[in-house]
């Protein structure tokens, strides 16, 4: 059966089919290889996109305009200081007005509410660029880098190391779930993630022939792993709780030493970015050899375009 997301939102990869994701992330590929090729193509043109941003962003942002202004769109960026969103005006309102005006909308800030209220009140494609709880394009790139460096996913093992809570740890444990890899969380016992999230994806693991694994040990975590990936410490909005954290997740940072607890040559290194040198991870590993953070952060670009080619097109125009 083909896939069709003509219209659809992307608010989390929870709403996506493994098949549909596995489309999207076929369809990531193809643009990449083309704009490697140095191919132009007019795919957007006539076309408008809102950029709702509440929190800063360097490659959210960056891809979204990329890819956006490259297939020969318009995007327009708009940040909690140029628009009314939630505050003089209700976000339903704000959907209805950018419904009218734009052809989608990318929200990257706090409250899943919000993205989910513009989703169903704008009556466009509505994309979430970050929330406190998904964050579901960076982990389309995630899963590309993955592909590109094994060949698929299915059987490979992911492994979070650090703050089990945040919504990059829950987001790759749906995704990992969904597609087939095997997904573990190294966390302290009180930054473990919350126990809908990890029973949702064991369900879609069991589904997939894949593994859920949640530990607050290192030693039993990191063994076996093809991937080790890292987060910040300290997330957006919680700056106050910086220096508890520090300390609680130091023995939780990655470095050769952990890197090498996984007992393969050839297992990688991932982070969503920006990281803080030193903390989470070390510049030895970020800068190592074993470090695929570059390539990831480049495939937000090729993924967001590819979700935003699927979702404003019909599949005989990709």
């Amino acid at each position: 059966m083909a896939v069709n997301l003509l219209g659809r939102s992307l608010l989390t990869l929870i709403d996506y089919t493994p098949e549909e994701i596995g489309y999207l992330l076929d369809l990531s590929a193809k643009v990449k290889k083309q704009r490697q090729a140095g191919e132009q193509h007019r795919r957007f043109e006539g076309k408008t996109l809102a950029l709702l941003f509440e929190k800063r962003s360097t490659r959210t942002r960056c891809a979204f305009e990329t890819a956006f202004g490259e297939e020969n769109g318009h995007p327009v960026f708009l940040s909690s200081n140029d628009i009314h969103l939630g505050v003089k005006e209700t976000v339903e309102d704000t959907a209805r007005v950018l419904g009218r005006m734009f052809d989608a909308i990318q929200f990257r800030g706090f409250s899943q509410d919000v993205v989910a209220t513009l989703a169903a009140h704008a009556g466009i494609p509505v994309y979430n660029g970050l929330t406190d709880l998904y964050h579901p394009t960076q982990i389309l790139a995630d899963l590309l880098t993955v592909i590109e460096e094994f060949g698929e996913l299915r059987g490979k093992t992911l492994t979070y190391v650090g703050d089990g809570r945040n919504n990059m740890a829950r987001s790759l444990m749906i995704g990992c779930a969904k597609t087939g890899a095997n997904f573990t969380i190294v966390a302290p016992e009180s930054l473990v993630p919350d126990g809908k999230s990890v029973a949702l994806s064991k369900e879609y693991a069991a589904a997939s022939g894949s593994t859920i694994k949640v530990t607050s040990s290192v030693e039993e975590g990191i063994p076996g792993s093809d991937v080790v990936y890292t987060d910040v410490w300290v997330s957006m909005g919680e700056e106050s709780k910086s220096q508890e954290r520090l300390a609680l997740l130091k023995p939780y940072q990655v470095n050769a030493s952990l890197m090498e607890r996984t007992g393969k040559k050839d297992a990688i290194f991932m982070h969503c970015l920006p990281a803080v040198r030193e903390n989470e991870v070390t510049s030895e590993v970020m800068d190592g050899a074993q470090s695929r953070v570059w390539d990831e952060a480049e495939n937000r670009k090729h993924t967001i375009k590819a979700v935003m080619l699927a979702t404003l097109l019909p599949p005989e125009k990709l």
